[in-house]
């Protein structure tokens, strides 16, 4: 469960969209575990998962430029191009499900565990920007009536996603409930 009864400072809407595009940066404990990950790691563990991804466009003969990079002490790799769609799946579960083979493709080269982020087609960065958009009506709500939001379940990643706007924002904390794949953030306002 998150705890977010931190102490907030006011912050504008520009402020918030940044804590949202920071969504993929490091928490406490992976901050700890990138200082001691070189990004020269990092970028290995991005070049071994974009050669398990272009393998995998190869079998399926899907066209798409691969992208290697690290970011927010992360390795990424950003599938772009045409006709992508499929690769991403309703709401995200096949990216979800292709990032999840791909650390362990990572893995097995590697013998670490990697935080590594896939991306296809833009997704991810459409779906931040549209769950920023939930993540302030529901604190409009909560601010107007002063009562609970409990949102639909989502994703590890969308979770994260509404945290950050709602943890940038005064007068209001979120939760995360339930379990997998049920799992769904209350916004309430804060103590």
């Amino acid at each position: 469960m998150t705890d977010t009864s931190t102490p907030r400072t006011e912050v504008s809407e520009e402020q918030a969209e940044s804590a949202v595009a920071q969504t993929e940066g490091t928490s406490d404990a992976g901050a700890e575990e990138s200082k001691a990950t070189s990004d020269a790691e990092l970028f290995r563990q991005s070049e071994i998962a974009a050669d398990y991804v272009e393998g995998l466009l190869d079998i399926l003969d899907y066209d798409g430029d691969i992208d290697e990079l690290v970011s927010g002490g992360r390795p990424m790799v950003e599938v772009v191009g045409d006709r992508l769609q499929p690769l991403v799946g309703q709401r995200g579960a096949t990216v979800e499900a292709l990032q999840e083979l791909t650390r362990l493709a990572v893995f097995r080269q590697t013998g670490t565990p990697s935080r590594l982020l896939l991306d296809v087609g833009g997704y991810r960065a459409s779906r931040r920007k549209e769950l920023a958009a939930v993540a302030r009506n529901a604190v409009e709500k909560v601010k107007e009536y002063g009562e609970d939001v409990r949102l639909e379940p989502m994703s590890a990643f969308e979770r994260k996603c509404v945290h950050d706007v709602v943890n940038a924002l005064a007068g209001v904390q979120s939760e995360s409930e339930g379990v997998e794949p049920n799992r769904r953030i209350i916004v309430r306002p804060a103590d």
